[in-house]
């Protein structure tokens, strides 16, 4: 199945709309992640060229959560597909509220194209604000409470049988442009003890999850909590570690 082709076909065509042009087994997709907007240029998002902007900081925080991935096919191969929510490039500094509501019946039916989807994590307030906004559709009410992310890390959300994981943007040019700062978290990270690190997810959250899925999606949040702190080290105190 390529995936704008169709969205393509039951959405439309639209201006400005940018797609994951990728041929993939719907079936085998177990987890999505969904970024908050697509990049102004399309070879530098998830399925364009290989080293592409938002690659280079989503490629380690995969294998800074214990996974070889090399690239894009390597995280689809696992049953992990990446979105964005907004599927025009941001104009402004913010995202604004029509562009996330133009972007959602292509986000709805992207959604509905993977039968098998177990867990959906939301990357970011614009990507929780759009889920949110579609789910209200279908609940008549709030899926997600309306707090900060890191309130609801003792929640376990779901939406029907799909288990709903907010969490961090992974993807921008705030992480590009600190990519000193990301390197130097690269080098240091394999020589935190547990106790500093994981084992705080145990304090906060109660306890490990027992689903192998659902604990590679909290280690996956715990490392871009960690590299979110990079840009923005005074939440520090905030997260326990």
């Amino acid at each position: 199945m390529n995936v704008r082709a169709e969205l393509e076909k039951a959405v439309g065509v639209a201006e400005n709309i940018q797609l994951n042009d990728i041929e993939l087994d719907p079936l085998k997709i177990k987890t999505i992640m969904i970024n908050e907007v697509v990049p102004a240029d399309p070879t530098q998002d998830f399925y364009g060229q290989r080293d592409a902007d938002y690659l280079t900081t989503t490629i380690p925080l995969f294998q800074k959560s214990g996974l070889p991935v090399k690239d894009i096919q390597d995280i689809l191969h696992m049953g992990v597909y990446i979105t964005n929510a907004v599927k025009t490039p941001k104009s402004d500094y913010t995202i604004k509220k029509n562009s996330i509501q133009n972007s959602l019946p292509y986000l709805e039916k992207e959604l509905s194209l993977f039968p098998n989807v177990k867990v959906i994590m939301l990357m970011g307030d614009v990507a929780k604000k759009a889920f949110s906004m579609l789910a209200k559709k279908t609940t008549k009410k709030n899926v997600i409470p309306a707090v900060a992310t890191y309130k609801l890390r003792n929640s376990e959300i779901y939406y029907g049988n799909i288990r709903v994981m907010p969490s961090y943007i992974m993807t921008g040019k705030i992480f590009l442009l600190r990519s000193q700062n990301l390197q130097w978290l690269l080098r240091i990270l394999p020589q935190w003890p547990a106790s500093s690190i994981f084992e705080s997810v145990h304090i906060i959250m109660g306890g490990f999850p027992h689903n192998p899925i659902i604990l590679f999606l909290y280690k996956l949040s715990i490392v871009s909590v960690i590299m979110s702190l990079i840009v923005s080290p005074g939440y520090l105190p905030r997260y326990c570690f």
